[in-house]
């Protein structure tokens, strides 16, 4: 026990054998790139529809409506110009997040490609859904044809990597029971050299009281 009373943590034998340190909980890690996947996607969904606002026609109809709002003039070009002004600062801003989260994401992930998709699925839905709310865009049928294909591409390249961490595993602790047995016998040897020595100064402890 330590001074506060606490007993201190003993690594099991097993690991103290092998030379590697306990496997820390990887869950929260796995859970996290993808978190920052998807919300770099968002962002990036958020990032072009703020674009297409600073150029699009539309604008001019909310400053028409907010300068209307202000009692002001419905052409106003002071407002129409701050608004679209925020606009793009606003897609600055999305675009500088949607860098950092994804950095995160490939920093924090096993795979550059899954997380490239998954940020890609996102935006292209959100991209759609944002079109629809905003700009009253259509979805044609062959929008829906690629959204199936990029669900379909997260699927398989997920088996394929479930497969592969599942394959390492294995190889892994087949290692680890590999360097195991050999520990063992190593310990065998040497347990067998020192029952020799033994039975030989026993032989010559007999061999000179014979002599005397």
């Amino acid at each position: 026990m330590n001074d506060s009373g606490e007993e201190p943590l003993i690594p099991s034998d097993r690991f103290l054998s092998t030379g590697r340190e306990p496997p820390m909980d990887s869950k929260p890690v796995k859970s996290s790139w993808l978190v920052y996947a998807i919300s770099s996607g968002a962002c990036a969904a958020m990032n072009g529809a703020f674009a297409k606002l600073t150029t699009t026609a539309l604008t001019t109809s909310i400053a028409e409506h907010v300068s209307t709002s202000l009692s002001l003039s419905p052409s106003n070009k002071v407002v129409e110009y701050a608004i679209r002004a925020l606009f793009f600062a606003l897609n600055l801003l999305f675009n500088f997040i949607m860098w950092t989260l994804f950095t995160r994401a490939l920093t924090r992930a096993t795979s550059t490609t899954r997380v490239s998709i998954i940020n890609t699925s996102a935006n292209f839905m959100l991209t759609a859904l944002l079109g629809l709310v905003i700009f009253s865009e259509s979805l044609p049928g062959l929008w829906w044809v690629g959204a199936a294909m990029l669900v379909a591409g997260n699927v398989v390249i997920g088996r394929r990597e479930e497969k592969e961490v599942e394959q390492v595993g294995q190889e892994s602790g087949g290692a680890d029971e590999e360097r195991e047995r050999l520990r063992e016998e190593e310990e065998e040897e040497e347990e067998e050299e020192e029952t020799l020595v033994e039975e030989s100064l026993e032989e010559q402890r007999r061999g000179g009281l014979q002599l005397k």
